[in-house]
């Protein structure tokens, strides 16, 4: 008999195991289910869509033919309401009953909103979809003051807008520093200046209290705990993510902030598979579950949990992420697990170079990298060859590093 496979989700993660599905079991049916209105589009690009930086043609990846010449059957605009794991079903809004042989659930999820009175206020965005990023570049080219806030790899794109934009803003956060967790505040302080540089001002000990609105429901000013006042035409909110799990809720699926996964991205549920933001994957590197959004583990995780669909526990989930930034005269990357070290070793090279190396049982499982990043490479190695770094912490932070600086295990004991 033919097999079937039902994607929910159509992000990087599902499309990836569309089309792995299709080049490694070319006789099945394969269906797609996204509530969006269009195909795969580039979410790391949208960024540069809303700076004003590029026209909209080349953020998306595929059209609705890409999918047509595949067999792939695409249903956009479609949001599926039960998933009957016993019948091996997926029904729709529509009332179409789906079946499936597998089913891989990568829905991802909806931006957080802030638990604030008139949070919900019209001129207040959050970025995560195209459509977000077509209301930003709308709405922040006519303002003339901003608001931003979340102080991590989300909130510094919307950081980025205002300055490319032009537009002046307050960048509100609730420590000493950006992305306080990953860094010191002398690496932070770098990337301080380049903010300032552009017309964004970072504010710290600060947050929201409260958004002031106009008689006409628009958002005017920010207020927060300390009660001052931040005049708002524009507020971007990156503050997190709610995973999109609603349609396994009443199944019997295990859950720890997030769908957890083993390493061939199988839930609890007998057939089903889940990949992308809403994972807690079994990381076979650290040896533990963890969460990863990264474009290109979501990308991996799609493609491993296809090939398992197919053929149960052939492929592994093992993959050092990592995510850059570019909106500076600098670059910027985070790899691996820059927050759960139990370790950490870091240096300053220059005016715009920092370096930070995170460490957990003897060995690296993550870091973040400012100016230079030819470093990543031998740290990335390292990482996933689960080498121990032993007493040489300070080799790490030597300034063209390279994995061979750190001798062999058998020679550190000597």
């Amino acid at each position: 008999m033919t097999a079937s496979y039902v994607v929910i989700g159509d992000g990087i993660a599902g499309s990836s195991a569309a089309e792995t599905l299709r080049e490694e079991a070319p006789d099945a049916e394969i269906t797609v289910i996204t509530e969006e209105g269009e195909a795969l589009y580039n979410r790391i690009l949208i960024k540069e869509y809303a700076k004003g930086k590029l026209p909209e043609a080349p953020i998306s990846i595929h059209d609705e033919s890409w999918y047509a010449d595949r067999d792939i059957d695409l249903r956009l605009n479609t949001v599926v309401t039960n998933i009957n794991p016993d019948g091996h079903t997926v029904s729709t809004h529509e009332g179409e009953a789906i079946d499936y042989d597998k089913l891989l659930v990568a829905t991802g999820g909806t931006p957080t909103q802030l638990p604030v009175d008139n949070s919900d206020a019209d001129g207040i965005h959050h970025f995560w979809t195209f459509q977000d990023a077509r209301n930003i570049r709308e709405h922040i080219e006519a303002a003339d003051s901003a608001t931003i806030v979340g102080a991590g790899l989300l909130g510094i794109d919307i950081a980025a807008i205002c300055g490319a934009q032009e537009v002046e803003a307050d960048y509100l956060m609730r420590g000493d520093c950006w992305w306080r967790y990953a860094l010191t505040e002398a690496g932070a302080e770098i990337m301080h200046d380049a903010m300032r540089e552009r017309g964004v001002t970072p504010v710290f000990q600060s947050g929201v209290d409260h958004f002031e609105t106009d008689d006409e429901g628009r958002v005017e000013a920010t207020i927060d705990p300390n009660g001052e006042r931040f005049e708002s035409d524009f507020v971007g909110i990156a503050i997190g993510l709610n995973f999109n799990i609603e349609l396994l809720q009443d199944l019997d699926v295990e859950q720890d902030d997030g769908v957890v996964v083993d390493e061939y991205m199988r839930t609890s549920l007998d057939d089903v598979f889940a990949a992308g933001d809403l994972t807690r994957y079994y990381d076979t590197i650290l040896g533990e579950h963890a969460q990863n959004g990264s474009w290109g583990s979501a990308k991996e995780q799609g493609t491993i949990a296809a090939k398992n669909m197919i053929t149960p526990e052939s492929d592994a989930f093992r993959w050092v992420s990592s995510y850059s930034i570019t909106h500076f005269d600098f670059p910027f990357l985070s790899f691996g697990h820059p927050t759960i070290g139990d370790e950490y070793v870091s240096q300053a090279y220059g005016d715009n170079e920092w370096r930070r190396v995170a460490i957990k049982d003897d060995k690296i499982v993550g870091g973040v990298l400012i100016g230079d990043l030819a470093p990543q490479s031998g740290y990335k190695e390292l990482m996933r060859e689960e080498i121990p770094v032993g007493d040489q912490t300070e080799a790490l932070l030597n300034e063209e590093f390279e994995a061979d600086d750190i001798a062999p295990v058998q020679e550190q004991k000597q």
